[in-house]
């Protein structure tokens, strides 16, 4: 005699009630964090983001859900929970409709969807050769790659808006934006596409992308689209009020998620009814919302455990709002700290700063070019243990003992005073050393400096 089945989930592994949570401790941050190498001073939250073992945990669970009885999880499971992963994102970033929010890999997969999208716009005649697109000089690499495999190749005419940095306020960046769209339209010229930064990376500087969005709008830019990489868990995200055509931001940066999950919005309106995602699968035609929840077979835990991923946030005072304000009071605070310790001088106001900061390194390191800002992150990673990017700017030629390398430090609520102090004597031990790269020597130190380095 055949028994009864056992009850399954239709909503994912997390459908028992739960007691309300109770509010994170410092201890348990701790222990949420403890899989990090504790040994490593790791002011780089940015690149790549951190997941708590509670979220790690319940990841697993969704993974283990689909291998126990794929077929099942596919037809009964997978569809309603990927609605409940949109539905809180849409909630998050005030989109008006589910529909309009769309869950991907990542922002450079968000790019290639619009950038795809744009492409068809050119083979189709809708724009014409030498029609243009508008991009930031500071734009992430992998997308002034894709606006040059989508757009150039296709016969539209990149502009790259160069803006200076050091940057002392927003008036800089709207002065040399808005030369940037005069140049676009220039002998009756077009400007068919804007992509513009919510926070760029390296360096990092707050964008004004409201301003910029209303400056492209009273210029008839076709399509404009913000990438905010960077943006959510970090900055206020109103798709709303920014009133771009797209937008996209990773998950897992600075909102705790797995990697990789990222979201993708479409403002409603005619220029999103032939946008697909660049891997057909069976939903093709479906709409992007369905066409990118399902790309075939493969693990989309990430992207399903978001329900998991706010529960967590919403622990800490204040949600995800409490958070971001936490992390850049004391990003500056760390910042500040360390140009008063080296005598530098920070990129940008505060007010331009994130949860990331570019913090001013002692010129007499001698960093000079790219190469010279990698092999410091190296020597920094391998004889001091402190994980933190570094940028080069070449100096002007009227500058007298120029800063030409900055520190992009990260603050996440992991991070401790003392990984800044690890960083702080580091570069206060290399400069007393005379430690000055692009010697050709391996080691590149010299002769001792008079550096005198200040404590906290």
């Amino acid at each position: 005699m055949f028994s009864s089945p056992k009850l399954r989930y239709e909503n994912g592994p997390t459908t028992t009630s739960k007691p309300e949570s109770k509010p994170i401790t410092g201890t348990e941050i701790e222990a949420e964090f403890s899989h990090h190498d504790l040994t490593v001073a790791r002011i780089n939250n940015g690149s790549f983001g951190s997941c708590p073992l509670s979220i790690i945990s319940a990841q697993q669970q969704w993974q283990l859900q689909f291998l126990k009885q794929p077929d099942y999880f596919y037809f009964n499971t997978f569809k309603p929970s990927m609605l409940k992963s949109r539905t809180l994102i849409q909630s998050l970033v005030n989109a008006e409709d589910v529909d309009e929010i769309s869950i991907v890999d990542n922002a450079t997969t968000a790019a290639a969807i619009v950038l795809q999208h744009v492409t068809w716009s050119f083979f189709t005649s809708n724009f014409q050769p030498g029609d243009a697109a508008v991009m930031l000089h500071y734009a992430y690499g992998s997308v002034k790659k894709s606006v040059q495999a989508y757009v150039a190749r296709a016969g539209g005419k990149v502009i790259e808006v160069q803006l200076p940095f050091p940057l002392l306020s927003n008036e800089e960046i709207i002065t040399e934006f808005d030369k940037a769209l005069k140049m676009g339209k220039i002998n009756g010229g077009k400007i068919r596409l804007a992509v513009i930064d919510h926070i760029t990376s390296m360096p990092s500087v707050v964008i004004p992308v409201k301003e910029l969005v209303k400056m492209c709008r009273d210029e008839g830019v076709d399509i404009i689209f913000v990438d905010g990489a960077h943006a959510i868990g970090n900055v206020e995200v109103d798709v709303g009020d920014i009133g771009a055509d797209f937008y996209t931001s990773n998950l897992h940066k600075w909102f705790f998620s797995p990697p990789s999950a990222a979201f993708l919005y479409c403002k409603k309106s005619d220029k999103v009814l032939d946008l697909h995602h660049p891997v057909v699968s069976i939903e093709y035609g479906n709409g992007l919302p369905i066409e990118s929840a399902w790309i075939g077979t493969r693990d989309y835990s990430a992207q399903l455990v978001i329900p998991e991923v706010l529960e967590f946030v919403n622990r800490f005072e204040g949600g995800i709002e409490g958070i971001r304000r936490r992390n850049h009071d004391k990003v500056v605070e760390m910042a500040e700290m360390l140009v008063k310790a080296w005598g530098t001088k920070l990129g940008t106001p505060p007010e331009m700063c994130s949860s990331m900061a570019m913090v001013g390194m002692p010129a007499c390191l001698g960093i000079s070019s790219d190469s010279d800002a990698l092999k410091l992150r190296t020597h920094l990673r391998v004889l001091f243990k402190v994980e933190v990017p570094i940028y080069y700017r070449a100096a002007l030629e009227e500058e007298v003992n120029p800063i030409t390398g900055y520190a992009r430090i990260s603050h996440q609520v992991y991070n401790t005073i003392e990984d800044y102090y690890r960083f702080r004597d580091a570069i206060i031990k290399l400069a007393n050393d005379g430690f000055k790269l692009g010697r050709g020597d391996q080691a590149g130190y010299g002769a001792a400096s008079n550096f005198r380095g200040h404590g906290p």
